[in-house]
């Protein structure tokens, strides 16, 4: 197996266990949130689904500049069909980049900015691991502890979940 062949066969399988519980969001409760300084579930949900456009995005750009984005586009979702819509179409555009990556693109350096301040500068590599994927599975995570404490059945995520046993 090449490098390509792995990471598309980590993505596909962090993004189908990603699907998977994203499917199970009760947007009706979108508001809720474990403690007061905790992110509202749709918020969470909303960056999940969000979050799989990074690696297509650390593909096709140098930087990302919190400075210069417009936060408007970053209001939550409102609906599980626009949830599920969004994270689709951020797991194709993403899946096609990481396909058609040149190794040679994944050695080049990749930054992340708040105006002039530098948060990271790191090969592209990297930043795909930490700032996408482990990122992703992070928030994903969350996800999952909202979704226990309002008793909703969580999908096996590495194996059988206690509410999808063997």
């Amino acid at each position: 197996m090449d490098w390509r062949e792995l990471l598309l066969a980590e993505f596909d399988r962090e993004m189908a266990t990603t699907r998977k519980l994203l499917e199970r969001v009760p947007m009706e409760r979108a508001d809720y949130a474990p403690h007061e300084r905790s992110t509202r579930l749709g918020a969470l949900a909303t960056h999940v689904a969000r979050l799989a456009r990074n690696p297509g995005m650390v593909l096709s750009t140098d930087e990302r500049n919190f400075a210069t984005e417009d936060r408007s586009a970053f209001a939550p979702l409102e609906t599980r069909d626009a949830l599920l819509a969004t994270f689709d179409a951020n797991v194709a555009s993403s899946r096609a980049a990481l396909a058609a990556a040149p190794e040679a693109k994944l050695e080049g350096t990749w930054t992340l900015r708040a105006g002039d301040r530098v948060i990271f500068s790191e090969p592209r590599a990297l930043v795909h691991r930490f700032y996408s994927m482990n990122h992703l599975i992070h928030h994903r995570a969350q996800l999952s502890t909202y979704l226990r404490l309002l008793d909703v059945p969580i999908p096996g995520m590495y194996g059988p979940s206690a509410d999808e046993p063997l």
